[in-house]
């Protein structure tokens, strides 16, 4: 690989519109066989066989699965469709220094003194001693960790929060995310690009969303543009493999017992290519079950792309609130 330097670079993107996984792991696998790669990659200039490329992949941290879990989702018949629309509207985002974001909750956990799977070394007979039953503590409740990644500059926001996973939370963290991160990373971004899951509180269907987004594209003075994956397909999500994957495997073993030990090991979070993530606790009160109006809605301005404007699409700024 010395001698073609490119190899990697290209193969990843060869895969990446296809890569999958389980969010909890760091593994990876894809659909596409090691012999079309190949192909596809001799076809570009790169000398490898189908057994080059399979050793490639697994030094990559793919492994092989059977076929039974190749199916997932619902099976939308737009869907390889949308994950291609994604991968390119990434792409030229990014050509052009605008920033991109990958958002999505992480398991909601207990705080307290609990189980966490997971093995550490520890002293003989000192390992940490947890409660047997998993109940809700008063006065602690459950952390609502919230990320954001950033897939140009490899870093990651998580806000913790307290109380609800609602719309305004996940905005928020990414208000926070662009004020401490996000503008110094991207000074020259004349637009944010979200990819997020079609579902939860930041899904395609959530009105609240919209509306929180609006406010958000006002304050940044330029437009958000989101690109929901199709249903059943978080895996695809980014910042279930670069962040959170390395998030479960950073607290492994560790029983997380209060928010500031949450954030602290969100923060603490590393890998060997670099990944830098800053985390806050965020202590506000999001109230649940928030209706949105027709005329709310409506005040939105909201673009919807060609290619599946549910999915797709841009909210324009206002212009009736100043920068952040």
């Amino acid at each position: 690989m010395e001698q073609d330097p490119t190899l990697v670079r290209d193969m990843e993107r060869l895969i990446e519109p296809t890569t999958r996984g389980d969010p909890e792991s760091p593994l990876r696998w894809t659909c596409k066989s090691v012999r079309r790669l190949a192909a596809e990659l001799t076809r570009q200039g790169h000398r490898a066989s189908h057994q080059f490329v399979a050793d490639l992949l697994h030094e990559l941290g793919y492994s092989l699965h059977a076929n039974r879990k190749t199916i997932e989702g619902t099976g939308h018949p737009d869907r390889n469709a949308q994950f291609e629309h994604i991968a390119t509207r990434v792409r030229a985002a990014l050509r052009r220094r605008d920033a991109v974001i990958s958002v999505d909750t992480k398991k909601k956990e207990l705080v307290g003194p609990f189980k966490n799977a997971g093995r550490e070394w520890a002293p003989q007979g000192q390992a940490p001693r947890v409660r047997v039953h998993d109940f809700v503590l008063p006065g602690l409740g459950r952390a609502i960790p919230y990320g954001v990644y950033d897939l140009g500059a490899n870093t990651g926001w998580v806000s913790v929060g307290v109380d609800h996973d609602t719309a305004a939370f996940a905005v928020e963290t990414i208000r926070r995310w662009w004020r401490w991160m996000g503008r110094r990373a991207h000074p020259r971004a004349r637009r944010l690009l979200i990819t997020a899951d079609g579902g939860g509180s930041n899904g395609s269907r959530v009105r609240l969303w919209k509306v929180e987004l609006q406010k958000l594209a006002d304050e940044l003075g330029f437009p958000v543009s989101v690109c929901h994956f199709p249903p059943g397909t978080s895996k695809w999500n980014k910042i279930e493999h670069r962040l959170f994957s390395f998030i479960s495997q950073n607290w492994r073993g560790k029983p997380l017992i209060s928010h500031e030990v949450i954030v602290s090991l969100i923060a603490s979070t590393t890998t060997t290519t670099g990944l830098r993530v800053r985390s806050r606790l965020d202590t506000k009160v999001y109230a649940s079950g928030i209706k949105v109006s027709q005329a709310e809605l409506g005040a939105v301005q909201l673009r919807p792309d060609r290619f599946h404007g549910d999915w797709n699409y841009t909210i324009l700024p206002g212009g009736h609130t100043k920068k952040t």
